[in-house]
């Protein structure tokens, strides 16, 4: 599959448009996930970055969770040169 190979070979981050949850809570890191992902579907923006760090998981659990239940996500991985940085693949229109 073209996306997955895409995903799975994604390794400079910095080209991609990027959301850094640091400093955030819980509700208000959902609700910027959600936002951020609305906002790079209508700019049909395939692949994007979530960075919420490694600390103690919380925002990582919630990235998580917000990605598990969002209907425009295909996929989402944890970058493997970067475990506090989620790498997500959306849906094209």
């Amino acid at each position: 599959m073209m996306y997955m190979t895409k995903l799975n070979e994604m390794i400079f981050l910095d080209s991609y448009p990027k959301l850094d949850l640091h400093g955030y809570d819980r509700e208000t890191a959902r609700v910027a996930i959600n936002d951020f992902i609305e906002d790079n579907y209508k700019m049909k923006k395939e692949l994007i970055t979530i960075v919420h760090g490694r600390g103690t998981g919380i925002l990582r659990e919630t990235t998580k969770n917000t990605l598990q239940k969002h209907p425009l996500v295909i996929e989402f991985k944890t970058h493997y040169f970067n475990e506090g940085c989620t790498v997500v693949q959306l849906k094209t229109k």
